[in-house]
């Protein structure tokens, strides 16, 4: 994948692209932003409704690419028209997600309260502004560079890898400051740097338990996924430590700490990330979480098996 520095690199590699009617797939937020781009969409939505897709769709029928600018919504919203569509995408991401780093992208149900999987998108560069996240709100901080630490601690399982290791150095490293200083420039670039080596190894490596915890969570209520993955992230890696405490070693070595899942929950605090009852997900319905959990990729890849109990288990411990 191309990977550019600076957004003043969109224009002359959407040329390169051979790109003249690019498509903004996007939120209001960012809607009048000025940017190459010839048409513009600008109702995505978190978690990728899947009306939202169709709309994008069918706002993309005179585009040649797809230029998604945004957080992992905007971004997953992109992929899903590019693997409807055939077209090229140009990921702009302003968070820490790691979106951009996959062919694959989820879509959410909001009638059935489900989001389900699909692939096939055509990512073809990403172009990195640290200075669109410097209005990064701090809960959206953490939760999504704990989404990118996530990935690289999960790449880890199956030996070291150079990019999960720099990653979570990068985000142990710079997190803490970018939360507290939000608008420190050095902070925020170092850190979305870390997220670029995370999202490396995520591609290499795929998603395991702290994802499919996470991901069932967002898509039965809605919630940030970034949060999801702060809170869910310490109790998936306790379950894994002892099949593979060489990862959480080597995690802990990268973070600076002896006990890596120690300094993990102190990350999720630092965005007010403890507890999913403070979520308002509802006691009697971790049950039938845990069942929806086991059916996920991400568990069902796990280096150690997952029951459904286990499931329930882990959510248990941080509800």
């Amino acid at each position: 994948m191309i990977v550019r520095w600076g957004l003043g690199e969109l224009a002359p590699l959407l040329v390169e692209l051979g790109s003249e009617h690019p498509l903004l797939v996007t939120t209001s937020r960012f809607e009048s932003l000025e940017l190459p781009v010839e048409h513009r969409f600008s109702g995505v939505r978190p978690h990728v409704p899947a009306e939202t897709v169709a709309a994008a769709t069918d706002a993309a029928e005179d585009a040649d690419s797809l230029v998604a600018l945004g957080g992992g919504s905007a971004i997953d919203t992109g992929k899903a028209v590019s693997a409807a569509t055939g077209l090229p995408v140009v990921a702009v991401p302003t968070t820490y997600a790691g979106a951009e780093w996959t062919t694959y992208f989820g879509v959410r149900d909001e009638e059935r309260r489900v989001k389900a999987g699909g692939s096939g998108a055509h990512v073809v560069a990403a172009v990195y502004e640290p200075a669109l996240t410097l209005e990064l709100p701090r809960a959206e901080t953490v939760g999504t560079a704990l989404n990118a630490l996530a990935h690289a601690a999960e790449a880890l399982y199956a030996g070291p890898q150079a990019d999960a290791l720099e990653g979570a150095r990068g985000i142990g490293r710079w997190l803490p400051i970018a939360a507290d200083h939000g608008r420190d420039l050095e902070a925020r670039t170092r850190l979305l740097e870390g997220a670029v080596h995370a999202g490396r190894a995520l591609a290499e490596r795929g998603l395991f338990l702290a994802h499919a915890l996470a991901q069932t969570l967002g898509g039965r209520y809605g919630l940030p996924h970034g949060a999801m993955n702060a809170i869910c992230l310490a109790p998936a890696l306790r379950f894994n430590e002892p099949v593979v405490p060489d990862a959480v070693a080597l995690l802990g070595d990268s973070l600076a700490r002896e006990d890596a899942i120690a300094r993990v929950v102190e990350f999720s605090r630092l965005g007010g990330f403890e507890r999913l009852r403070d979520f308002g997900v509802p006691e009697p319905d971790l049950r039938s979480l845990a069942d929806d959990v086991v059916t996920r990729a991400g568990a069902r890849a796990n280096p150690r098996p997952v029951t459904a109990a286990d499931a329930e288990a882990l959510y248990r411990s941080v509800w």
